[in-house]
């Protein structure tokens, strides 16, 4: 089974509270978001939103920019549906991180949990230089060296302070802040993840 075929089957047979992912209130996310005080009409990118309601809080603020990227056709249109009327006012992209080429930079890129799923040293590679690239500030919201080892049946890539900043802490991109932080998930288990924010000098 593909990637893409993979997230579709999850998102079109299992509902929120069966995924370990879900947030009823992003906090940790709104919170490293709102360090940066941007503007309305700065462009923003939720990557690997799904079902994520980070993007609702965006739309309840008042932001103008946004796009919510996600390899699951299921995952956007269940976001839209939920977002209602309004969704029409996001770009919607359906695509792997791994063929992602952006229109346009953005102010801000928002990753929590689509990272730690890249494990080939090409893949994190073509990541790293894409939001370096592409980004002007960013957070990046992965499993940490204390987390799971593997999530929805693949693989992943564990994080630690160290390893993380090293991949991004280059070519004047200065770390911002660091928290690990314990994710309740809706079966009442513990994962533990690493936010880093990055911003260009």
């Amino acid at each position: 089974m593909s990637t893409k075929s993979h997230w579709d089957k999850i998102y079109l047979e299992k509902n929120p509270q069966e995924v370990s992912w879900t947030q009823e209130i992003p906090e940790t996310s709104i919170e490293f978001f709102n360090d940066f005080k941007l503007s309305k009409t700065s462009p923003i990118i939720d990557v690997g939103g799904g079902e994520s309601k980070f993007v609702d809080y965006l739309i309840n603020e008042g932001y103008q920019n946004i796009s919510v990227l996600d390899i699951s056709k299921n995952a956007i249109n269940r976001a839209k549906e939920r977002v209602g009327e309004k969704s029409k006012n996001i770009n919607w992209i359906v695509c792997d991180i791994n063929e992602f080429n952006p229109k346009q930079k953005y102010a801000f890129w928002h990753d929590r949990a689509v990272f730690h799923f890249l494990t080939s040293k090409i893949e994190i590679k073509r990541y790293v230089e894409t939001v370096k690239l592409n980004a002007k500030a960013f957070v990046i919201g992965t499993f940490s060296t204390a987390g799971p080892k593997k999530c929805s049946g693949l693989d992943i890539t564990q994080y630690d302070e160290k390893s993380l900043t090293k991949l991004f802490n280059q070519d004047n991109i200065l770390t911002k802040r660091v928290e690990y932080i314990n994710h309740t998930t809706p079966f009442e288990t513990i994962q533990n993840f690493i936010f880093c924010s990055f911003s260009s000098k």
